[in-house]
């Protein structure tokens, strides 16, 4: 099946929103380079505003709304990321935004929610709790569903970040993302594809939250369940139009483990100073446990968010979590 999103849709997209985004940095290291034998261009949406990615496709989610939905508000189901750029897009059109959020989402991305003035609503850590509380919420406002990841306005918005790397820094050799619904990873592809044709795009994923690579090579979608890993925002499964996007554009799945994500976190903070929250890091894992297969190639990896507290990042790659 063709995915139903172009590379022009993208494009007004980032017409769209380029006025209320950050254009993040991108960030190399020497020490880095050397280490893995290939040449690392690391996209900073750790800076974006409300501190991930997410807030591209939400902005160009609300920005897209007609005025009789806008006034009605927004609502959605996120763990954290998706839930604060939500909220923050909803802000900057003063329209409302409800949020239902599983009660074990990080701290920080709870008072992130709450700063930007999302309206919370906890539910239980499972996708049918959070797709129950969000039909609930739903039939009380009247609000317009603005899905995390599975929804083209929000793909287009996602898109943006590869077409600025591009632009920035490109060709590449190969683009990396993580993946969790999809939804960085299919804007991306749409973007790499169509900007550099011969490039390779790959995603990182915990091997102890593997969907997404289990559903790229069964060829159809198997729904994560009760997945296990530091990387709390990868724990989705994969969307619907998500997944006919990665199936025709991404070239391959990598898995990894706690350990190297764990890893990962030290090496960036350490050679870069990109204080990646856990999701963030997995790519470049997945270039640790791989180092064959990106040796002498030029990279570029989108590094996913940000929000993270000191103490959460120096227990999680301490192992204490």
């Amino acid at each position: 099946m063709q995915a139903t999103i172009t590379f022009q849709n993208i494009q007004e997209a980032s017409q769209r929103i380029h006025t209320f985004i950050n254009h993040t940095p991108v960030k190399t290291s020497d020490t880095l380079n050397e280490l893995l034998e290939a040449q690392l261009f690391f996209k900073c949406e750790n800076l974006q505003k409300s501190g991930a990615f997410k807030f591209r496709g939400a902005t160009n989610a609300v920005q897209n709304l007609t005025s009789k939905e806008a006034i009605k508000g927004v609502a959605t189901h996120s763990s954290g990321n998706h839930a604060a750029a939500l909220s923050l897009a909803a802000y900057n059109k003063n329209i409302p935004a409800y949020i239902v959020m599983p009660k074990d989402a990080p701290k920080v991305k709870i008072e992130n929610v709450k700063r930007y003035g999302g309206k919370i609503t906890f539910c239980e850590p499972t996708l049918e709790a959070r797709e129950e509380g969000l039909e609930k919420v739903i039939k009380q406002t009247g609000a317009t569903t603005i899905h995390p990841y599975d929804y083209k306005d929000v793909i287009c918005g996602q898109g943006t970040a590869a077409m600025e790397m591009i632009e920035d820094f490109g060709p590449f050799d190969i683009i990396m993302t993580p993946v969790g619904g999809g939804g960085l990873l299919s804007g991306t592809a749409i973007v790499a594809k169509h900007m550099i044709p011969y490039v390779k795009v790959i995603a990182g994923e915990p091997a102890n939250a593997d969907d997404a690579y289990r559903s790229f090579e069964a060829g159809h979608i198997i729904p994560s369940h009760n997945p296990n890993t530091i990387a709390d925002g990868l724990k989705t499964s994969l969307g619907t139009l998500n997944f006919q996007i990665i199936q025709q554009y991404v070239d391959q799945i990598l898995t990894v483990s706690e350990r190297s994500i764990r890893e990962a976190m030290v090496l960036l903070i350490k050679h870069t100073g990109i204080m990646a929250e856990p999701s963030s890091a997995v790519p470049l894992a997945a270039i640790e446990e791989n180092k064959r297969l990106f040796k002498g190639k030029k990279v570029g990896i989108i590094i996913s968010g940000g929000n993270i507290s000191e103490k959460n990042f120096n227990r999680i790659t301490k192992g204490e979590d």
